[in-house]
């Protein structure tokens, strides 16, 4: 959420970087900073009065005590009357803050300088390939049929005990889910991360405060009679650990990693694209998330970039980075690096990570802050995947696969226990 000073100091430049959103801001924003002016006066007014409300009660009290109760009989009627003015103010300064945080939470993020402009996922920006791509037969075979020939991911089984998207992993399919998981983690954990451990149901304030609420919430599952959404990552538990909170200078940066299952509804997602383990509404994660300076928060995105790479690096697998443009940008991003990985028999690329810099959006609505030196200051969040497994083990299964097996990624046969499938 963007900080009522930000917008009425930058209003043009916000609207002209809106742009590469696609979006007329400036309505929204005149409106916030009119609401704005509006929420001052009121408590100017309502200061006054409740001031005025303070001088008349001693006023009285000195009255009483000197036996002039005819005088303090008075005023007690004109305190009477403040105090119903005031209380009256109140309740207008109450549903005029209410409307001006309803506005906020309608602007997203503004999109950082390298952000390109774009309307889809057409116009993002190649910055980077790297690997080699499978040499595979004509007749190689997608995951999902790997995993029946196999007998390693039972696609029907899931449907019959939930539905569509939740698939049951078996034997070495399982094995293969839980190598890489702890693989993931080793890797985020050697390279300075903490690992957490968090719970998967987050309350309406944890949403809002990773700005998943309001803007998603259609993509979220709700349990109603408990008021908790699952946590669709584990961005959500794991940023929410630091909400009013004020973090020490010293103490930075603030790396943690975490691994939780996934939950999202992926509401009118339909096609072959989104066939086995393309898209589901189950899944493992492994999450980055950061607290940073300001003044080092784009280092730290590069850093976190590079410690992606690493992994797919080791894992053989062909990727490439995308930097995503404004049309395809999360609400809540400054900027964002995508990863996709090529799937050999599919042959389409699939994103895995998304590695994001959302500056002071997220902190602002979480009242995350940094000590420094007695300055309070707004700090600055950062998550990325590292990594989400359904689209990793789909590139695995097809990429190297032979006509007999599927290889396993040499890095990966110390946590398997096995080389082969």
């Amino acid at each position: 959420m963007l900080l009522v000073s930000t917008i009425s100091e930058n209003i043009e430049k916000i609207t002209k970087s809106m742009l590469k959103r696609n979006i007329d801001i400036r309505p929204i924003l005149e409106k916030i900073i009119k609401t704005d002016t509006k929420r001052r006066s009121i408590q100017s007014s309502l200061d006054n009065s409740l001031s005025d409300s303070n001088q008349l009660a001693k006023e009285i009290g000195d009255l009483y005590k000197k036996g002039g109760s005819q005088k303090a009989g008075v005023l007690k009627e004109k305190a009477g009357v403040l105090k119903v003015e005031s209380k009256k103010l109140s309740e207008i300064l109450t549903n005029t803050i209410y409307e001006l945080n309803n506005l906020l939470l309608e602007v997203p993020n503004i999109p950082h300088k390298l952000v390109p402009s774009g309307s889809n996922e057409s116009d993002n920006e190649e910055i980077l390939q790297l690997g080699s791509m499978p040499k595979l037969k004509q007749n190689a075979l997608a995951h999902w049929e790997l995993a029946n020939k196999y007998d390693i991911i039972d696609f029907e089984l899931g449907n019959k005990i939930t539905g569509a998207g939740f698939p049951v992993y078996k034997g070495k399919g399982a094995k293969l889910q839980r190598a890489l998981i702890n693989y993931f983690l080793d890797k985020n954990t050697k390279a300075g991360y903490k690992e957490v451990q968090v719970p998967i149901l987050v309350n309406e304030n944890s949403g809002t405060g990773t700005g998943q609420l309001p803007d998603k919430e259609g993509q979220m599952y709700y349990i109603k009679e408990d008021n908790l959404y699952l946590a669709p990552t584990a961005e959500v538990p794991v940023t929410n650990i630091f909400r009013n909170t004020i973090v020490k200078f010293s103490d930075l940066p603030i790396c943690l990693t975490s691994y939780t299952p996934c939950f999202r509804r992926e509401a009118g997602s339909y096609g072959s694209h989104v066939r086995g383990l393309n898209r589901l509404h189950q899944f493992d994660k492994v999450e980055i998330v950061r607290i940073e300076d300001p003044k080092n928060s784009y280092n730290a995105l590069q850093e976190m970039v590079d410690h992606v790479k690493s992994i797919l690096n080791e894992l053989n697998l062909p990727f490439r980075i995308l930097r995503l443009c404004g049309g395809d940008l999360g609400y809540t991003s400054c900027l964002t690096y995508d990863f996709e990985v090529y799937s050999g028999a599919q042959k389409r690329w699939l994103e895995v990570s998304s590695v994001s810099n959302f500056e002071t959006f997220q902190s602002n609505r979480l009242k995350l802050r940094i000590d420094k030196s007695g300055n309070k200051i707004l700090a600055h969040t950062l998550n990325g995947s590292s990594l989400a497994l359904p689209r990793i083990v789909a590139c695995i299964l097809e990429n190297f696969q032979t006509d007999t097996s599927i290889n396993i990624p040499k890095v990966l046969v110390p946590y398997t226990g096995f080389e082969k499938i």
